[in-house]
């Protein structure tokens, strides 16, 4: 028997051992094509020392078998047996070494490309980048932003530089130890307000009156830090609306109003404002339309006043007067003006209509107050005026104005009112306080127009015709 029959007998054996179960030898099945995992690659591979084993028990047997011929020759079998040896071991690797790349030329070339790209995919999976198949519709993730055209963090980070705060200076007489006394302007309040228009030289800031009301000195800060002196446009105390004027040089970017008549509740709103004063400047909170068109009695310089306002629950707090509640369009639709503070009341606060503004401001710009009919009296809910002056009028008389006084010479006095005489209804419209009289008679009618005015006097029901002047 030679060598190669030997070899290929000892080979077959060796695919016997492997069909059952011998670990010892060589596989030579063909392999599969699941992916290779780096944890289990190595023992995929094939291994090289079952060969080598198969070779040495061969060498053995001829050993033997020459031993068994020639018995007194064991020594010099062995130096003969060297280099046969190593025609053995170089022929048997030789044919080893064919038969093994032969397998990996068959099992492991056709994978090669497959194999890198499972490991690509796996070195991109690990990298945080999914790979898309065209063939497939694959969910990815794309990346994102904080900002985009939608954002409304874009929003107020626009409309943030239109946010100013405003410090109300007045001043205050102090006295020395010797008698002697000196002035100076001390901080009374901050608040907020909005630029609005810039016009050649100047810029306009519409705020809250009671924000400015009383100030000898008036200082902006800007949403960049700088700050400017102010000066007072205009103001009116019954709608609680003033205009400033700055140095259109400081301003980069001013506010637009929107339509507020398009409100509805439930609409997303978002104020920005300087809640407890400039330390927390432009600060933004968010909430919705609670309600429009409600009517809030507030006392002003200027008598009382039925104020129409939107209610919000979006945080607005003491600093906040005079900033803008806006829309998720960055419309101004409000300025914020109030809140009712009682203990346990939350999310109740209130701003004026952008359309209810708009004229009161232009008119603020064009003639530095608002001009309405003025009537020359004095006036008095008549719940709040003792029995002793009313108890002429007859019993089904709740409600009214009473007269308590009469200026000289004005569109009242002209037109033959009284003091004491207590009005009921104005152009034929119930009157109920005197709110409701300032409301109609700065609303309803103008400068120029009769007004025709149902008092009583003396307990008697009488009609009194007044030509309403400035």
């Amino acid at each position: 028997m030679n060598y190669k029959d030997e070899y290929e007998k000892e080979n077959e054996n060796n695919f016997q051992n492997t069909s059952n179960g011998n670990s010892d030898s060589y596989h030579t099945e063909p392999v599969e094509t699941e992916p290779l995992s780096q944890h289990d690659e190595e023992s995929a591979l094939p291994k090289y020392e079952p060969l080598q084993k198969a070779e040495n028990m061969e060498e053995e047997k001829i050993i033997e078998e020459l031993e068994t011929e020639q018995p007194g020759n064991r020594i010099e079998f062995k130096n003969s047996t060297k280099k046969k040896k190593r025609k053995v071991k170089g022929f048997v690797s030789m044919v080893a070494a064919g038969v093994v790349g032969s397998v990996l030329t068959i099992t492991v070339l056709p994978y090669t490309n497959y194999l890198d790209n499972f490991y690509q995919a796996d070195e991109k999976q690990t990298l945080g980048i999914t790979q898309q198949n065209p063939e497939v519709n694959t969910v990815t993730a794309q990346p994102t932003s904080s900002k985009s055209s939608s954002s409304i963090a874009d929003t107020v980070e626009q409309l943030s530089k239109t946010i100013v705060g405003i410090v109300n200076y007045q001043q205050r007489q102090s006295r020395g130890f010797y008698g002697s006394s000196s002035s100076q302007n001390v901080e009374n309040g901050t608040g907020s307000g909005v630029i609005f228009q810039k016009k050649n030289d100047t810029a306009y800031i519409v705020t809250n009156n009671h924000v400015v009301e009383g100030a000898t000195k008036l200082e902006v800060s800007l949403y960049n830090g700088e700050k400017v002196s102010a000066e007072i446009v205009g103001t009116d105390a019954l709608t609680d609306l003033a205009v400033l004027k700055i140095d259109s040089k400081h301003v980069e970017a001013i506010a637009q109003f929107g339509d507020s008549s398009t409100l509805r509740p439930g609409d997303q709103v978002y104020a920005i404002g300087n809640p407890l004063g400039l330390d927390f400047a432009r600060t933004v909170t968010e909430g919705i339309v609670s309600a429009i068109n409600r009517s809030i009695a507030v006392s002003t310089s200027a008598g009382n006043w039925e104020t129409n306002v939107i209610q919000t629950d979006a945080a607005i707090n003491p600093g906040n007067s005079g900033g803008a509640l806006i829309n998720p369009e960055g419309l101004v639709i409000g300025i914020n003006s109030l809140k009712i503070s009682e203990s346990g009341v939350e999310g109740l606060g209130f701003a004026i209509p952008s359309n209810d503004l708009i004229p009161i401001v232009n008119e603020l710009i064009e003639n530095g107050k608002v001009e309405r009919p003025y009537l020359g009296v004095g006036l008095a809910d008549l719940t709040e005026v003792p029995q002793l002056y009313w108890e002429n009028l007859p019993d089904s008389v709740k409600d009214g104005v009473m007269i308590t006084a009469v200026e000289p010479n004005s569109a009242a006095a002209i037109g033959g009112l009284e003091a004491q005489d207590v009005i009921v209804s104005m152009n034929g419209k119930k009157i109920a306080n005197s709110s409701e009289l300032r409301k109609n008679l700065y609303s309803d009618v103008k400068i120029g127009d009769e007004v025709k005015f149902e008092v009583y006097r003396d307990g008697k029901l009488i009609t009194v015709n007044v030509k309403l002047a400035k």
